[in-house]
């Protein structure tokens, strides 16, 4: 169901339908029923599957949403399509957002289902794998309805919203079929509603990631002998013990000789270990430099500045240094000719073409959400004389305003950057359809994203590029995933044993004391 339910409510222009009518579509005249009634006994009511074999999947409006492909995703089971959830696509295709697209992907892939053999639709239409896909419309009419359908239309009663008719769908169905009947939807509440009344249901599962692999720590502990990392330490490589289980390319492992000898290390895609290389700091012109303050951070910046792996992903919680080390990070390989600029973006909450409302420039548009961008751009660029100053003008009183105005007429320091197009900010709702060649891309709070939207950034890196995913998986604010199915987690999982893709996990902050306090604790 999607979070917008639509309800017959006060001031509609349509008659809230009685209880006894609210899932059968009356009209005028004897004839018009008996041809409904013709035409019911030709197509059918949906209800019963073409076999008893397999599982019969009732499937929401916003699974559909969310993965247009999840027809395909159901093995020889029977998905089975509710009218109800055709009407509430109908409501999203002319968007012009990730969710309006979807709604006509699904149009497209119903239609080119149904429309060979139209007089199957209810019936079903066999796949590939020896299930089925059948549209039904549901139908509780008077004078045959189980104890159970009653029960339901008492309890609906006055509330005919789209939510109730599907939860009604699927009990008609469970009672018409002896395999099992499942309402998939990725809608808490209605989640919540079938549980109340019994009626089996479950979460769309298939881009879920284990949840033992999102809360894995990085780096694994290798236990090595002495001697093994003594020659580590002095070459900086080392073949992969035979004891020591499989690892993915490029994935972080801390090497242990004994309880306080260790080095980090990184797995090539040659099969051995390779120590790290990474620069003693980084140092943007005259800015302050940034040092790694942990061994997350020494991995995470091994990762950012190796010009074979193209892809890196991050998890992290406040504080740990995700954004400014990945901006510190393109930056220095930009100035360094690696890459012809950096591109910085943010998914924006809500998601659609809510950014076309509001005033000036697409920068000016995007800043209130790129402020952990801007913010690690001053830090980096912002020269030690010039943080000296503003330091000292915090401590001064302040009566009518800063002692210490900004240098170059209110100009931020990065503002030349941006005007020059060495940092470009990128809004990811005009990204569709783009090749975006040499260009370091950041992609901050990857979290928000839903797969299909991670695939569509993945898919736009041209040669040349590197892009950086980050992001904290237990922070989300999207309504359409959750920490185990979004854009971040789906695609580290997907691209993991790929050579030129590594992942980082970052567990200790350095924001503050405080802010570590709270990020544990709070």
């Amino acid at each position: 169901m999607s979070d917008t339910s639509s309800e017959a409510g006060a001031g509609s222009p349509l008659r809230r339908p009685l209880q006894s009518e609210m899932f059968v579509i009356h009209g005028g005249g004897k004839a018009k029923a008996e041809d409904r009634g013709k035409r019911r006994s030709l197509y059918g009511n949906g209800l019963k599957a073409p076999s008893p074999i397999g599982k019969n999947f009732v499937i929401d409006t916003n699974v559909l949403l969310h993965d247009p492909d999840c027809l395909d995703r159901f093995a020889d089971n029977h998905v089975c399509i509710p009218l109800e959830v055709l009407c509430e696509l109908d409501k999203f295709k002319n968007e012009q957002s990730e969710r309006g697209g979807n709604a006509r992907s699904v149009h497209r892939k119903l239609a080119a289902l149904f429309s060979k053999h139209p007089e199957n639709a209810t019936t079903g239409i066999p796949n590939r794998e020896g299930g089925s896909v059948r549209l039904v419309p549901a139908q509780a009419a008077a004078g045959n309805r189980s104890a159970a359908v009653e029960e339901l239309l008492a309890l609906f009663q006055g509330q005919a919203s789209n939510d109730n008719r599907i939860l009604l769908c699927t009990q008609l169905i469970a009672e018409k079929n002896t395999a099992p009947t499942i309402l998939v939807t990725k809608d808490l509440n209605l989640q919540l509603k079938a549980h109340a009344i019994g009626i089996p249901c479950e979460d769309y599962q298939n881009d879920k990631v284990d949840s033992a692999r999102v809360g894995a720590a990085s780096p694994v502990l290798v236990e090595i002998k002495p001697n093994d990392l003594q020659r580590f330490a002095s070459t900086g490589g080392l073949e992969r013990p035979a004891h020591v289980r499989r690892i993915s390319p490029n994935e972080y492992v801390l090497l242990q000789a004994g309880e306080k000898r260790t080095m980090p290390a990184r797995m090539g895609v040659d099969g051995a270990f390779h120590k790290l290389d990474i620069p003693e700091q980084i140092r943007i012109q005259r800015g302050a430099p940034l040092r790694p303050l942990n061994l997350g951070q020494q991995c995470f910046l091994d990762a950012l500045l190796n010009p074979a792996i193209t892809l890196v992903t991050c998890y992290g919680s406040a504080g740990t240094g995700k954004t400014l080390l990945a901006v510190a990070s393109a930056l220095h390989a930009t100035f360094n000719g690696e890459y012809n600029g950096v591109t910085v973006s943010r998914p924006v909450i809500p998601l659609g073409d809510t950014l076309g409302f509001l005033p000036g420039s697409l920068e000016e548009k995007l800043d209130p959400w790129l402020k952990p961008v801007y913010d690690a751009l001053e830090f980096l660029l912002t020269p030690e004389q010039g943080a000296a100053k503003r330091k000292q003008a915090q401590r001064a009183p302040r009566k009518g305003g800063p002692e210490f105005p900004p240098p170059g007429g209110g100009k931020r320091c990065y503002d030349p950057f941006l005007e020059s197009g060495l940092i470009e900010i990128e809004a990811l709702c005009y990204i569709r359809g783009r090749s975006i060649p040499n260009r370091f891309f950041i992609l901050d709070e990857a979290q928000q994203l839903t797969p299909l939207e991670a695939k569509t950034i993945v898919t736009r890196m041209a040669r040349g590029s590197k892009l950086v995913l980050v992001g904290d998986p237990a922070q989300i604010d999207n309504p359409y995933v959750d920490r185990l199915s979004n854009g971040l987690v789906y695609t580290r999982e997907r691209l993991r044993d790929e050579a030129c893709t590594s992942h980082v996990t970052l567990e200790r902050g350095e924001r503050s004391q405080l802010a570590e306090a709270a990020a544990r604790k709070m």
